[in-house]
């Protein structure tokens, strides 16, 4: 039996799937990840959130890389692999997107926003840090690049920063707990393009296998949790998951 096979034979078995992906599904469509050479963290230094919030120049230099683009996803359209996941999502078949990712792929490829469970955060909009409002950020760019304004917040003049989680930030308590929830729940795990190096949110795959589900894989690299997966496939997400997953 080939790998693709017995893929299609362990989603055809589940009841109750959760997918969880990192940057590998989101380089397939052109997104730069952050940690490998020649990532993102390559070729600029990340900034902390304490940097962000004790120092001005910080936040400056912080929206500049939003309104820039320093990031490489804007612009960026969900490919073969975040279609395959939404139809698995639209059949029923999987219940909740676990991301690590920051760039509303998953959401713009049809998954509903309810059933995704994000991680990191969202890099498409910005969020007061006292009072949580959400501001849109063509209106901040607006005011950032005209009036060379630092956002502040509309309603309580708090510190705005792009919803995601900034290196030193605590990991937001309600994404991980409906993480946990989901993956207690499922009786199949796949991991799509995660090096599952950075946790806690790596600790989630384990926690499924542990609790009786299939544990599937789906990396270029090997990693570190390979050895306890049920199903290891070392190719590109986009391919494999278009061999089990008819798109029209």
């Amino acid at each position: 039996m080939s790998s693709t096979e017995r893929l299609a034979e362990l989603l055809a078995d589940a009841r109750r799937a959760v997918v969880f992906t990192g940057a590998g599904i989101s380089t397939e469509s052109g997104i730069p990840d952050f940690r490998s050479p020649g990532g993102v963290w390559s070729k600029m230094k990340p900034i902390y959130f304490d940097e962000f919030v004790h120092d001005e120049a910080k936040r400056r230099e912080a929206w500049n890389r939003t309104f820039n683009n320093a990031a490489g996803w804007t612009g960026a359209k969900p490919n073969a692999g975040h279609l395959a996941v939404a139809k698995l999502v639209q059949h029923g078949k999987v219940a909740a997107v676990i991301t690590q990712n920051i760039d509303n792929l998953h959401q713009d490829s049809g998954v509903p926003a309810r059933q995704v469970i994000e991680l990191h955060g969202n890099a498409t909009y910005a969020t007061c840090l006292e009072c949580g409002v959400r501001h849109e950020l063509a209106v901040l760019k607006q005011s950032f690049l005209g009036r060379d304004e630092i956002p502040r917040c509309r309603s309580c003049d708090g510190l705005v920063k792009t919803a995601t989680i900034s290196f030193g930030q605590a990991m937001p308590p309600a994404p991980m707990a409906r993480a946990e929830e989901e993956t207690l729940a499922c009786d199949l795990f796949l991991v799509l393009g995660s090096s599952l190096v950075v946790f806690p949110a790596a600790g989630f795959p384990l926690l499924a296998k542990q609790n009786g589900a299939k544990l599937v894989i789906i990396n270029r690299e090997p990693t570190e949790q390979d050895p306890y997966a049920d199903l290891v496939i070392h190719d590109g997400i986009g391919a494999t998951l278009r061999a089990v997953v008819p798109l029209d």
